[in-house]
């Protein structure tokens, strides 16, 4: 089987900002090339990136990551058979969710004490140790399994094939965000699903050192007499041109996603659609760190993908000699592009890596100029359709 993966590298200018905080409140930041870096984690992009999603997909195409499964399990319960108590339903959901995953759901102690009646006990519900990532088909099949055995939900589970069914409906129809990121059930291994998407940490092309904004507020209410601040504090932030890169391998996501999450449609179109979303929601996505303070509301500069037959390529090494801020005018965008117009195709012939792979390039503003026949020029929308019927062609071809 020939692989399809998918590499998306991007250059992204960010004013100042802080996108991913520390322990300590600073932008998390990252020695690369024995100089200091600005760094944004994976996890805070791939959260921006399911964020994005929601205005992408639809709904029922998408997963819950909560420790709060069973209220959501419950609440389907309660909405295909009302004639169950919430307090009955949740009873049930607990018993399920357990039988599916092995997770315990138990009410947290903290909120435990607060119990007092059974009104008080739909506001303290049972939730499980870690958080659990069900698709909504997943949580649907569930539910109705639970209602299924809600007469007597022990003796139900107890029957084997009742109890394969719970375990297979927590295990098929995942949603496009769990094929893309995964899941990791603790106490289920064989239910785990292996992440067909790889998110690096975004760094800086150029040394960063964090800066500090040393910031007062005004009482409104405070009168002549008490002329002293209502407040002080500080804000760490640094400016950085990003380096961003992901890669998806689309086999992995086809096997994660199965024979499709609607009826009737063929196995490549969900592949399909998760990969334009994949796209689209990485590359116009931001971490929500300090926005209302800084308002660091960019999109990239460019947007480069790669369709390869091999495996995935990060161009991180371009930048492992720091890029200087141009001689005259400063700025980092210039330079990091024309570091990776240089680099790239040395890096390629080099390792026979032009065999086989497709090339896109989305370039906004003059700094790109030496980007701009990395690949096909083309738009957002023309770069996202075009990678999801190039994908859709070289499975189709594969099957």
């Amino acid at each position: 089987m020939t692989r399809v993966i998918l590499d998306i590298h991007i250059l992204q200018t960010v004013p100042p900002s802080n996108l991913n905080r520390d322990d300590t409140g600073s932008p998390k930041t990252a020695v690369y090339g024995g100089v200091r870096r600005a760094r944004v984690s994976s996890q805070a992009w791939k959260r921006a990136t399911r964020q994005a999603f929601g205005d992408l997909l639809d709904p029922s195409e998408l997963g819950v990551r909560t420790k709060r499964v069973a209220e959501q399990i419950a609440n389907r319960m309660t909405a295909l058979e009302p004639s169950l108590s919430p307090g009955d339903a949740v009873a049930v959901a607990v018993e399920v969710i357990k039988a599916a995953t092995g997770a315990k759901s138990e009410v947290p102690k903290r909120k435990s004490a607060a119990v007092k009646s059974d009104q008080d006990a739909t506001a303290a519900l049972p939730e499980t140790g870690y958080l659990m990532f069900l698709s909504e088909s997943q949580l649907n099949n569930l539910a109705r399994l639970g209602v299924e055995g809600s007469k007597d939900i022990t003796a139900f589970l107890k029957d084997k094939d009742f109890k394969n069914r719970v375990r297979q409906a927590a295990d098929t129809r995942h949603s496009v965000d769990i094929a893309l990121f995964g899941r990791m059930v603790a106490d289920a291994t064989d239910i785990n699903v292996d992440a067909a998407a790889q998110v690096a940490h975004a760094i800086s092309v150029h040394a960063v050192e964090n800066e500090s904004d040393y910031f007062t507020a005004v009482d409104d209410r405070s009168t002549e007499a008490e002329p002293g601040a209502g407040m002080i504090g500080i804000v760490d932030f640094n400016a950085a041109t990003l380096y961003r890169y992901a890669a998806v391998d689309v086999n992995r996501l086809a096997d994660n996603l199965g024979a499709g999450l609607l009826e009737g449609e063929s196995q490549t179109e969900p592949v399909r659609r998760a990969v334009e979303a994949f796209i689209r929601g990485f590359a116009l996505s931001m971490p929500t760190g300090k926005v209302n303070t800084f308002g660091n509301h960019t999109v990239p500069d460019v947007v480069l993908v790669k369709l390869r037959a091999s495996r995935p390529i990060s161009f991180a090494a371009a930048f492992e000699e720091a890029i200087s801020a141009g001689e005259h005018q400063g700025g980092y965008l210039k330079g990091a592009c024309e570091r990776l117009a240089s680099y790239i195709p040395k890096l390629e012939q080099a390792y026979d890596l032009q065999e086989g792979t497709d090339s896109w390039v989305v370039c906004a503003g003059s700094a790109t100029e030496a980007l701009e026949q990395a690949g096909d020029p083309v738009s957002i929308s023309q770069l996202v359709a075009a990678v999801g019927a190039a994908v859709t062609t070289r499975l189709a071809s594969d099957a």
